[in-house]
């Protein structure tokens, strides 16, 4: 995880109210294969997706970038 949104509007479960998020930059998180949105930024490639589409949190597991 390179950056997160400090907050998030869940309109479906809180009326439009503001939610701090449970991730924070650092943590290494799996996801569905299909998720998320693939930008390519100043040559970096980068995902960008909603923390619903996140699976788990790995504890302990240092970040790394994905190798081809």
């Amino acid at each position: 995880m390179l950056k997160t949104d400090p907050s998030r509007a869940d309109s479906a479960r809180e009326a439009g109210k503001l939610i701090p998020i449970d991730l924070k930059p650092g943590d290494r998180v799996l996801f569905g294969k299909w998720s998320g949105t693939e930008v390519k930024i100043d040559g970096e490639e980068l995902l960008i997706m909603k923390e619903s589409d996140v699976r788990e949190v790995l504890e302990g597991a240092k970040a790394s970038r994905k190798v081809a």
